[in-house]
Parts: structure tokens; sequence; C-alpha cells
């Protein structure tokens, strides 16, 4: 239920601050679970987390008239064709996080980056130094909405963390991209240095004979070789990819690789290729995530500095790390523009930086929602990219529900008219912003949506992204 600011908790607020018993800014932080939000945004409804999933929510994907939400438990299917009356339609119990996602036809293929006992929806947890151990993507046929039966496991090295689906040319397979990182020499299915990635190819009249076909080597040189330190100051090494985005119909993708972004040709879906190269050792500790603008001019990388688990959205960490950082693609080189943190500062309670996010598709602009933990859901205009701003936003006070520094969003989507969050305890919510400069998007409608399968959208009318 929507509530405004309060006048006698931000009076309280203004004279803790002055007496010192506050941290600098916290006279703009909401009251525990209080919402607040700019005036373009209105709050559509919230569906509480289902009772059966006993972890956080995680990713989501979209197909027709339902959204898919992964949960470290599972994963739930709800029924969006009216989003005012958005409600559950069922939930599968299959632990082993964290259940980032993708569907295709009847298909979902989920990902597990926990180390099981087997790859049975009833397994434990089980060292990785164990060799039997398993992880990494299971399939199921989700046909029957009310009823998804679980079909397919495929074991990749060092688990799948994400997956990237990528349709081939001819129609008659999809190729998952699997991110996975963190080798040790103690991990018989994960060992150093691991600079691949995995490449499961799913034949759609057969998909039980998913299998992986391919392990390419990303990074021959060994990639960056990281900063050593503690949070905040320690730069991760690239041992792996955390995540890549695919824009199949025109053969590119970008990764996100911890210690650097890139870019890749797929045209052969088999062995991509690395065509460029990014770092930054100023401010990026973890390259997280990347999305391109519609017409793959630009790229934005996150940085999840802290792992998504510090208060990072504060004063002494600045505007400029644990953001996002916009380049231009010029000659096929990332050229930097600039970076984009939210200003509202957050309570030293609340984990908040730079996370999941997808285009809002207007036609001649570049406009992006994105999730950034308790800092809540923010809207910026990135046109101009060497002036990102924030044209709306959606966020709650600190989530006493959980400990510390383990809420929020963990991704927020557009699909169809409308904003989906994913949030970490208080389950789907579900936004619609009113703005001038987003309305066109309402007469934009696709009947996929992949977050990490970009595909371009039409003026009006459906389209389908990743040219599937």
């Amino acid at each position: 239920m929507l509530s405004p600011r309060r006048v006698l908790v931000l009076a309280g607020a203004a004279v803790a601050l002055a007496l010192g018993t506050m941290p600098a800014q916290a006279a703009d932080i909401p009251a525990p679970g209080e919402i607040v939000m700019s005036s373009n945004i209105k709050h559509v409804l919230n569906v509480p987390k289902p009772e059966a999933l006993a972890d956080i929510h995680t990713d989501m994907a979209f197909q027709g008239d339902y959204a898919y939400v992964g949960n470290y438990y599972g994963f739930s299917i709800y029924d969006i064709k009216n989003p005012k009356k958005t409600s559950l339609v069922s939930s599968v119990v299959c632990p082993g996080g964290q259940m980032d996602m993708s569907v295709y036809g009847n298909l979902l293929f989920g990902s597990v980056d926990s180390s099981r006992n087997d790859d049975s929806c009833n397994s434990t947890s089980q060292s990785a130094t164990v060799k039997e151990s398993w992880e990494g993507i299971r399939i199921f046929d989700i046909s029957d909405k009310s009823n998804p039966r679980y079909i397919k496991s495929v074991e990749t090295s060092c688990g799948s963390h994400t997956n990237t689906l990528v349709p081939d040319k001819t129609g008659e397979n999809v190729y998952l991209y699997i991110s996975s990182y963190s080798p040790r020499s103690t991990f018989p299915d994960c060992q150093p240095p691991h600079d691949l990635i995995s490449i499961i190819k799913i034949p759609l009249a057969n998909p039980t004979a998913a299998a992986v076909i391919a392990t390419p080597n990303l990074f021959p040189d060994g990639g960056f070789p990281g900063v050593p330190g503690n949070y905040p100051d320690g730069k991760s090494a690239t041992t792996g990819c955390h995540d890549i985005t695919a824009y199949p119909e025109k053969d590119i993708a970008a990764g996100a690789c911890m210690g650097e972004g890139i870019l890749l040709d797929i045209s052969d879906r088999e062995a991509p290729k690395v065509t460029a190269k990014v770092r930054d050792e100023v401010n990026f500790a973890f390259w997280h995530s990347a999305t391109f603008n519609n017409d793959a001019s630009k790229v934005i990388f996150t940085d999840e500095l802290g792992g998504g688990g510090a208060p990072t959205c504060n004063e002494a960490i600045g505007p400029n790390r644990g953001a996002n950082a916009y380049y231009d693609i010029s000659g096929g080189n990332l050229a930097f523009k600039s970076y984009f943190k939210i200003s509202r500062h957050q309570d030293d309670t609340e984990n908040c930086v730079a996370h999941n996010g997808s285009l809002i598709p207007v036609k001649n602009r570049d406009i992006m929602v994105q999730a950034w933990y308790q800092g809540g859901i923010s809207v910026v205009d990135f046109t101009d990219s060497a002036n990102p701003k924030e044209i709306a936003f959606f966020e709650r006070g600190p989530d006493n529900t959980a400990p510390p520094l383990d809420g929020g969003f963990w991704s927020a989507y557009y699909y169809n008219g409308y904003i989906y969050g994913s949030d970490f305890n208080q389950g789907l919510d579900v936004l619609q912003i009113n703005d001038p400069r987003t309305n066109q998007a309402k007469s934009v409608k696709f009947d996929i949506f992949n977050a990490q399968t970009q595909g371009s959208y039409p003026e009006h009318g459906k389209g389908r992204p990743g040219g599937h």
C-alpha cells in the first residue's frame, strides 16, 4: 500500500542529523518499508513472494501473457494478461541458486551456480571439491503453465551463474552461452584459469539432446589480473564472465567479465570471437552486466561493487563506483563517455549498487529502467551518453523484514507497457510510467523478452527480441 513521506519521521530525522546521530543524507531516506517515487511513476500492485519458495527472488523472463520469476529455491509463473490483476499460476520448488533464466517456446532454462549432490529438484548442497557434485543448467517444459516438467540437466564447468539464449539462423536450435567464474584448484570440475564460457546446443525438436558443444577460451592472455585489496578498493581478476548480452540479429554480444568488458562477434554461434576489450582500473571493481542501446551504437556496463551485499550508494563511495559506465561503439571499439549512479543516498543497512535492467522501447531515444537493489528502480535517459539523466524512480525504505544488506530489487524490466520489479523479499512489483519521453513505448508489443537476448523493436505492433 502506498504511503506518503511522513512529516514526523522526517522531522525526527532532521533533528538526529543536526545532533550528529545519523549519517549524512538520512533526512532523505524513507522509513522502513515506506514507498517513495517520482510523480510520473504509478505503483500498480505487489504480488507477495510465494510461501513455497523459501529463499529470495532473483531474475525474470517474459513470454506472451506470462512472467517467469526466479528464486534461489526454484521459480514461479505469473499471469500478466491484465497486469493490474497479475496473479500467481504456479511455483516450482527446485533449489539451487541463482535461477537466472531464459524462455523460448515451451522451454525454460534455469542456471544453477550452487554445487549440489545431484541434478534433481530434491538435491542438497554438496561441496564442489567432490567430483560427483553437480551444477549447470536445468531445462523445464512449460507447455502446461500450471504444472511445469523438469526434462533435462546439463552440467557445465564451474556451474552456470547466468545464461544467454542465442537462436541459430535456421530456427532449428537455440544456444545457451553459459557464464561462470570462481575456479579453484580443489574443484575437479572448475579448474583455474577458467578463461572460458560453455556453449550448450539445444535441438528444439529434441530438447533432451541438449549438450555442451564448445568451451571457447575468450581470454588466452589470461585477462585482467586484478588489483589486490578488500572491499571497496580491490578489483576483480578475470576468471570467466559474469554475464553476456547477445544481439543475435546483429551477430554481436557484449560480455561483462569480472575484470573487463568485451565485444563479441557471434556470427558463428558455436565459435564467438572477442573483437574489443576495455578495462577501468580506477573505478570498476566487478564488471557485472551489459546492455546495448537499440541500434547497438552504445553499450552500458554495470559495476557490482560489493557483490550486491554492500551499502555503496552513499557519500563515502561516491558517484563513480558501483555505477553504470556508458560506452559508444565506434570503429568496432569501445569509447568511454560517462558514469551514472543514483543520487539518492541510502541507509548503511541498505545494499545498493547498479544491477539488472532493460531498454524502454522509444524511437530515437535511449532510455533504460534498472534495479539498484534497495536503491529501488530508476529510469535513465542516456540519449546523450556523456550526460545520462534520471527521469523517474521508485523505492522503498530499508527492508526490515530481512537481515541488513539483504533486500531490494534484483531486476527491473519493461515489458508491454509496464515495469516489473523482482524484489528479494517483497515479491513481484508492477509499475507504470507516464511520461512524454516514454509514452510512445506503450504501443510497442513483444511476445517474448529475455533480458540477455536483445532485439530491435518495431515502432508499433508486435516484435520478437533477438530475432526469434
